[in-house]
């Protein structure tokens, strides 16, 4: 097998629908990607973010201090616990990223 293509290999071997990951999973990569994120340094601020979720646009609005404006307030939210945990969860919100790694 050449070692320089041989993900690419396997991945033929594979049918798509293998491929796809559940959304459990794709929700706590994100979660773990964002805590690792945090560890190098504060996240942009909301005001500096595109597509906010109906909670983080609630902070955007209120006169808040700079460290609440980066925040990760998925940490907190219902739809990180739920999107963790449920395949399919009920989550519906828009530029929610774990309402879309839901498969809809």
């Amino acid at each position: 097998m050449n070692s320089e293509n041989w993900m690419e290999q396997i991945a033929e071997l594979c049918d798509e629908e293998e491929l796809l990951a559940p959304s459990c999973l794709k929700s706590k990569l994100y979660s773990r990607l964002i805590e690792a994120q945090q560890l190098e340094g504060p996240l942009k601020s909301l005001k500096e973010t595109a597509g906010l979720c109906v909670f983080e646009k609630l902070i955007e609005i209120l006169p808040a201090e700079k460290n609440l404006q980066s925040f990760q307030y998925c940490q907190v939210c219902h739809a990180r616990v739920a999107g963790e945990r449920i395949e399919n969860a009920p989550i519906y919100w828009a530029n929610c990223p774990y309402c879309e790694f839901q498969p809809r």
